[in-house]
């Protein structure tokens, strides 16, 4: 198969499965948007791999926060990608992570190009936006949420099959009509490319947290987080008895948030902009305690990855999440702590933090617990063969209708 993987985020495990897919024989380019700014995985070929990857939106930077600029780059996004629709000719197209703009240009130019494509739905992005609008984005958002439920809706039943994350998914696709063409397939992490490394390791000698209690926060903060959470629970642990330093490795206006918080609070902060993936080990290493922010309107339709990668560094994991969310389960099956994603919560998020910190042989315990229970359940050559599968299945559908 020819195939074009295109990941708006370029996230290490999307990587990887484009990866495993090109190691099997398959033509394979991985697409991304260079101009959004995240937590990316390894995104150049290695020597003797035949994968290609490729970029759109080189140059430029997402106005995350005005959303009528937002909108124009998200469109002229999906005309760009669909220039390397056109120019790769692919047999089949799996997008990941697209915003709805983007991915109902790029839908509509595969109908008309009746090249077959595969969603792979991470968010609902229009029941995140919903759930939003009353609360932090006013009614002019809650208009602009059903619109992109529309087109949500309508790149859905244009999708040759769709690839969800959580059972949770399933009734939203269920209401569209789109039930009979959904496979559910977990997201994972990279065992190979993150692992358990020593908590006195080269990044945190260089960043000046290898000898000082850390809670760490790595990847995006966004509408689905509450950021001023983690400067506060910092202060909570501090005010318990406990030095600690709160590390965030972040890029975007939520970073500013957080300084703010943890200056008003005199709160302890290393705050960096998001590092190379092949130091992404010792990063998470770094954390005495690695911290999960997830608002609870999220909670059914968003799993964060980070919480994937935590728990292949083999560290303990506060989750400040919703208790439904499947990352939630994952986290507790390891002796790691949730719960509610609130100020309401923080006392007792600081007590169970100052208990770890107090406690260096619970913490290893819990550590490889995190690390066992990934490589039980992060094992790509299953996922790899579904996804093969579908792809396969696309194209073969097509070609006879």
């Amino acid at each position: 198969m020819k195939v074009l993987v295109h990941d708006y985020a370029g996230h290490p495990f999307q990587v990887e499965l484009s990866r495993e897919l090109a190691a099997r024989g398959h033509a394979v380019t991985h697409s991304y948007c260079a101009a959004y700014a995240s937590g990316k995985g390894q995104l150049q070929a290695e020597p003797g791999e035949t994968i290609r990857f490729e970029a759109i939106g080189e140059g430029r930077s997402i106005a995350k926060m005005d959303f009528g600029r937002r909108l124009v780059q998200e469109l002229q996004l999906g005309v760009e990608l669909v220039r390397q629709v056109r120019r790769l000719r692919p047999d089949v197209v799996m997008c990941s992570n697209v915003p709805i703009p983007t991915l109902v240009v790029l839908a509509f130019a595969l109908m008309v190009l009746r090249r077959p494509w595969v969603l792979w739905h991470q968010d609902v992005q229009a029941v995140a936006i919903q759930s939003f609008a009353g609360k932090k984005l006013g009614r002019s958002m809650a208009v602009a949420g059903r619109l992109i439920g529309l087109g949500e809706k309508w790149c859905s039943r244009r999708a040759a099959a769709i690839v969800v994350i959580t059972d949770a998914f399933v009734d939203v696709h269920r209401e569209w009509g789109t039930a009979d063409k959904v496979t559910v397939i977990p997201n994972w992490a990279p065992l190979d490319e993150i692992g358990p490394v020593d908590r006195d390791n080269a990044w945190a000698r260089e960043q000046g947290v290898d000898k000082v209690a850390t809670l760490l926060y790595s990847g995006t903060l966004g509408l689905k987080h509450n950021p001023e959470l983690l400067p506060r629970l910092a202060k909570a642990v501090q005010d318990a008895g406990t030095a600690v330093r709160l590390v965030v490795v972040n890029e975007g206006p939520a970073a500013s948030v957080v300084s703010d918080e943890a200056a008003r609070l005199g709160v302890p902060l290393t705050l960096l902009p998001f590092q190379p993936y092949e130091r992404l080990s010792e990063v998470l290493g770094s954390g005495d305690v690695l911290v999960v922010l997830l608002e609870k309107e999220a909670g059914a339709f968003s799993v964060p990855s980070k919480t994937l990668s935590y728990l292949c560094a083999g560290r303990p994991i506060l989750g400040l999440m919703p208790a439904e969310n499947l990352a939630a389960a994952l986290v507790e099956q390891t002796g790691g702590r949730v719960l509610r994603p609130e100020d309401a919560a923080i006392p007792a998020a600081a007590a169970w933090v100052t208990e770890i910190l107090g406690d260096p042989d619970r913490a290893a315990i819990i550590g490889k617990a995190s690390r066992a229970l990934a490589e039980q359940e992060f094992e790509l050559s299953g996922c790899a063969d579904q996804f093969e599968a579908i792809l396969a299945a696309s194209i073969t559908t097509k070609h006879r209708s």
